[in-house]
């Protein structure tokens, strides 16, 4: 398994990221939708990185800048084909160390409050990410939760 940033051309990371957003409107309302579209992933204060294995895509992470302390989890993804198989666990790692790498004291992420999220849930709870109050532009939402970790 490799990581590498990338640059959200069309493929197999847009297929990937499509999924995504299909799975969240299977599982969320519309208002407690939270991931963001392929244009969105390619805005300045977004940095996406995709896990391969080979010419295989396993996976995605990204990073949104909240500001120069604080950066925000985004867009983890798995492949359907390689759930279960340490892909999260490898990007999320990742995705810690380059927070630190940019000098960022704290990292947060939103998740769906729901059954279909729990593993999500446990993965960021093992890494350390605690429960807080909603950050940046979010409101409460019965729909989702929030979690944070100090760098």
């Amino acid at each position: 398994m490799y990581i590498q940033q990338d640059e959200l051309k069309d493929g197999p990371i847009a297929q990937l990221i499509a999924a995504h957003l299909e799975e969240m409107k299977e599982h969320s309302p519309p208002e407690s939708i939270h991931a963001l579209p392929l244009d969105d992933l390619k805005k300045r204060e977004v940095t996406v990185w995709s896990v391969w294995d080979g010419e295989e895509l396993l996976g995605c992470g990204a990073i949104k800048e909240q500001s120069s302390e604080h950066g925000e989890i985004k867009s983890m993804r798995t492949a359907a084909l390689h759930m279960r198989k340490g892909v999260a666990k490898h990007m999320l790692t990742h995705l810690l160390q380059e927070a630190k790498r940019r000098g960022y004291t704290r990292v947060s992420l939103e998740t769906g409050a729901m059954a279909f999220f729990e593993p999500a849930r446990r993965l960021y709870e093992s890494f350390g990410f605690q429960y807080c109050p909603p950050f940046g532009s979010y409101q409460e939402d019965p729909n989702s939760l929030f979690m944070t970790k100090e760098l």
